[in-house]
């Protein structure tokens, strides 16, 4: 017997090739739901209406991902890698075929919060099976296929995206979700095998719903001014009684002894600053071009696909130099670029501006978050042992969706105060992002144009503000020396 759950030698070999080809297939589903959906939103909106409700598309997706986060990665350790990624493929697809069919724009918000408990599952999972897989040196290598796979979708998202929505409909970038992940699902229940040691397991559900609860008053306080007085003391309760019921839980869903470790602690902060300017970035920056610039849907993606591209170029050249240049200097460098190429995108994304701006600094954006990317998640799995592999990594992936989900919370707040007081005729800012736009009159074309350009200034400048504080929390990043190569399989050893 192996204590705490361990991990025993598998019964059929795993195929490291075809695992990998399933894994990436399943960080293919990720990349992709983050850019065609940023691209195909605005004429969504202009479809269903409910401008006013941009945000909790994406608030909500982001909402039940980030609470479902360490849950999944809790499952992982107790249950195993692989039923856990499978329920939440299932989960994810079955979202995805319920958005396609959305008659409003509160249908849309309740699909994609399902969408988003699968999604819980599979960057973690998938992640956390590269670290169980591989030692150090070759998870740097196979991190940077993941990326590469990561930047091909997040580069064809937007093209096939904006090709979409102006040749059929928004709903097919749900649709086109469902070939890959069922792909994913046949080839890991084909070549991943383990075997988890079953014992008794107490699940913290008092620290999930704890969790939840101060997620959503969080989220909700976000919403205006007038309801951070009533939510915010609310979730403040509810963060206390998490902390308080995870000091004392059997099996925590969420071990706070393991963020009082150096590395734990920074990758934690630097995580929800990072998520929170880099979807921040996703999320406004094609509206910005739809809405001010007057462009496509095609323009819109273009503008972000860019950080597609930088990001696994990056994160690939992080993964080789880490032998070399160890942890620090890519994580500090890469969130020092990411924050120069926020400003710079806050003071130049201006009325008339050329595409290629947004596009470049995109493109250096998404360089900067690559390089401290991989080192990042190898620093964290490094760091901790076999079981408590999964809720380290998840870990690292909810403090980045956390740090999201409030940043485009609160700043869909913002946005929807600038829009209240625009005194634009009702359902006008929806017609601005559909093909009703030419039946507006020029003046008040110019109008909304003009209240949607302030308020996404406001977010700009926020989010470069957000970006410096990334790369100032990773400052403090301890100086860790790589640990040496492993012999052949050691990655398959419980540790």
């Amino acid at each position: 017997m192996m204590p705490g759950g361990g991990k025993l030698p598998p019964t059929r070999t795993t195929s490291r090739p075809l695992t990998v080809v399933a894994l990436l297939l399943g960080l293919f589903l990720a990349a992709m739901e983050m850019t065609v959906v940023s691209t195909a939103m605005p004429t969504a909106v202009g479809d269903l209406g409910g401008i006013h409700l941009y945000a909790w598309v994406f608030a909500a997706y982001m909402l039940t991902t980030t609470v479902t986060l360490p849950i999944h990665g809790k499952l992982a350790d107790l249950y195993g890698r692989k039923p856990v990624m499978i329920a939440g493929i299932a989960v994810f697809l079955a979202g995805s075929f319920l958005c396609g069919h959305a008659g409003g724009m509160n249908e849309l918000i309740l699909y994609r919060a399902i969408q988003g408990i699968g999604a819980g599952a599979i960057q973690p999972v998938a992640l956390t099976i590269v670290g169980d897989l591989f030692d150090v040196h070759q998870r740097a290598r196979v991190q940077g296929l993941l990326a590469a796979m990561w930047g091909f979708a997040g580069l064809v998202g937007p093209v096939l995206g904006g090709a979409i929505v102006q040749w059929l409909s928004w709903r097919w970038i749900f649709y086109i979700n469902i070939p890959p992940g069922l792909a994913c699902a046949g080839v890991l229940l084909l070549a991943y095998h383990e075997k988890v040691e079953r014992q008794e397991h107490r699940l913290d559900f008092a620290g999930a719903v704890l969790l939840s609860l101060t997620v959503v008053l969080a989220l909700m306080a976000a919403r205006s001014r007038e309801e951070v007085g009533a939510f915010v003391p609310a979730a403040a309760v509810c963060l206390a009684l998490f902390l308080w019921t995870e000091r004392g839980a059997p099996e925590p869903l969420l071990p706070l002894d393991i963020f009082t470790q150096p590395v734990m602690a920074v990758a934690t902060t630097s995580g929800v600053f990072m998520g929170a300017a880099m979807i921040s970035v996703v999320t406004y920056v094609p509206l910005y071009v739809q809405s001010v610039l007057a462009g496509s849907p095609t323009d819109a993606g273009s503008a972000i696909a860019p950080l597609s591209i930088g990001w696994p170029i990056a994160s690939t050249l992080s993964g080789r130099l880490l032998p070399r240049i160890g942890y620090r200097a890519p994580i500090c460098g890469g969130l020092g670029m990411a924050s120069v190429a926020a400003f710079f995108l806050a003071f130049m994304l201006r009325p008339g501006v050329d595409l290629w701006v947004p596009r470049i600094l995109t493109f250096v954006y998404g360089m900067g978050l690559g390089f401290a990317n991989t080192p990042l998640i190898i620093a964290v799995q490094s760091s901790v042992p076999w079981e408590r592999r999964g809720v380290a990594t998840a870990s690292t992936m909810f403090s980045r969706t956390i740090g999201g989900t409030l940043s485009v919370g609160i700043l869909g707040g913002v946005l929807a105060a600038a829009l209240a007081g625009s005194g634009a005729p009702k359902g006008a800012v929806d017609r601005l992002l559909g093909p009703g736009r030419d039946l507006l009159a020029p003046a008040v074309v110019r109008s909304i144009s003009g209240v949607l350009q302030a308020g996404m200034e406001r977010i700009l400048w926020a989010v470069a503000v957000i970006a410096f504080a990334g790369f100032a929390a990773s400052l403090f990043f301890p100086a860790l020396q790589v640990p040496p190569r492993e012999g052949t399989g050691a990655g398959n050893r419980r540790r």
